[in-house]
């Protein structure tokens, strides 16, 4: 009978491994929403400081910002599960993908 080179892991290592990628994997995401929300609100102000003084002549064009910045942060979550999912971290994984599903609605709710 041949032995087992690869010491396997006992359950609680393992739970204890997931958790932690889990919560770092989390904080990762919530730093580029954060960023994400830094960007759009710093563009906002911009544009409502340099219309104050002017009239409305016609429609406004079209802003893609928000659907550039938030379909970016949905690429970055949807490419992380699917990394995640192939490692093996299957838990992990699922609510990434979930994060990325809730994120592309929010995304197609901005679409002009």
């Amino acid at each position: 009978m041949p032995e087992l080179t690869e010491k396997k892991p006992s359950d609680g290592e393992g739970l204890l491994t997931s958790g932690c990628l889990l919560l770092l994997v989390l904080l990762a995401d919530a730093g580029a929403a954060l960023v994400v929300a830094i960007v759009l609100t710093a563009r906002g102000l911009g544009r409502r400081a340099a219309g104050a003084g002017q009239t409305a002549t016609g429609v406004p064009p079209v802003d893609w910002g928000p659907v550039l910045g938030f379909g970016a942060l949905t690429l970055a979550v949807a490419a992380t599960a699917v990394v995640l999912l192939r490692i093996g971290h299957q838990v992990i994984g699922t609510v990434q993908l979930t994060l990325g599903a809730l994120l592309a609605v929010h995304t197609l709710g901005y679409w002009p």
